[in-house]
């Protein structure tokens, strides 16, 4: 990677509860402008340097979501959606009504959204214009029904936005104070930011943190929600939310905003749990290897095979390392 053109900024390999492999690079990433918006800067990435996890996000907005109801907070995720959202009711219908929970969480709710587009001076995607509307909750509620909730996957930061509000609304204080509290400090993450938007935290992407950190995220899910002999999430949680609940791609499927996939080993196929974000950030976990893989990276506006063949690449690496090695 050092000696190629390739746009990764830092690659972390923890086995068997150990960090053993650390390593940073230069490369061109977006850096919150002075003002608004992002500017490109070519940054040298250090173990202190915070980085945009982007849809990363997501899936710590999953845990967040499991401590809400380990603590009795949200009853279940067979909670129908309205249930929470009693001031959109003049957006319900029979078919709305069947959203639960659960569908948010698998991105299965059946409500139509567009937003494989690049999000920089692109505003024809449902994400862009949900975050310029006065409620966001209100707009992705208000969308067309496509299919019926539970049945298809169909990828939506939309989701997010609901979630956050969820947690807000049970628990009293945005998603990120309340992951401050009872999921990063208890792991000794501190200095992380993640922004927000009309008062709600942009659990779909807002998240900036440091690449040992996200290695922490991956070691507790490996450990089934435990950290130096504490339990942060329960392992019931954990379990629940990284097993197969909705096939994704053709080769990849979907927990409660956990990804799920195989990579190849030993002439057969190990099955790994991914939090994937935008431009080639990572965690991937690999149970059976005892093994962690953390990556982040610059390609946010390049949608092309070869940035996801690059990101996905870095993981394979390392799991035919750790195969060849024992």
């Amino acid at each position: 990677m050092a000696a190629s053109d390739a746009n990764i900024h830092a690659v972390l390999v923890v086995r068997n509860g150990r960090l053993v492999f650390e390593r940073y690079f230069r490369g061109a990433d977006e850096i919150p402008g002075y003002i608004y918006g992002r500017r490109v800067q070519t940054v040298a990435f250090d173990a202190d340097t915070l980085h945009d996890m982007k849809s990363v996000s997501k899936s710590v907005a999953s845990l967040v979501v499991g401590v809400a109801i380990d603590r009795g907070l949200i009853r279940s995720v067979d909670e129908p959606i309205f249930s929470f959202f009693p001031e959109l009711s003049d957006l319900r219908s029979p078919e709305k009504d069947r959203i639960r929970l659960a569908d948010v969480l698998t991105m299965s709710m059946g409500l139509k959204w567009v937003e494989a587009t690049p999000a920089t001076g692109d505003y024809d995607n449902d994400e862009a214009r949900m975050h310029m509307a006065w409620d966001p909750c209100r707009y992705v509620l208000g969308l067309p029904v496509t299919s019926a909730a539970g049945q298809e996957f169909f990828y939506s930061t939309g989701a997010l936005m609901l979630v956050s509000a969820i947690v807000r609304k049970a628990t009293g204080r945005p998603l990120d104070e309340f992951a401050r509290e009872t999921l990063f400090k208890p792991l000794g993450i501190t200095g992380t930011a993640w922004g927000r938007y009309r008062g709600d935290t942009d659990a779909g992407g807002g998240l900036r943190m440091r690449p040992r950190d996200m290695a922490k995220i991956g070691q507790l899910v490996l450990a089934g929600g435990r950290w130096n002999d504490r339990q942060i999430v329960s392992r019931e949680w954990i379990e629940a939310s990284t097993t197969e609940k909705i096939k994704a791609t053709d080769n990849q499927s979907y927990g409660y905003l956990w990804w799920l996939g195989r990579a190849p080993l030993s002439g057969r196929r190990a099955h790994w749990i991914g939090a994937l974000g935008r431009g080639g950030q990572s965690i991937r976990i690999v149970p059976e290897l005892d093994l962690v893989v953390a990556v982040t990276a610059g390609y946010y506006q390049d949608y092309s095979p070869r940035t996801f063949q690059l990101q996905y690449g870095v993981f394979r690496d390392v799991v035919r390392a750790m195969s060849s090695s024992g």
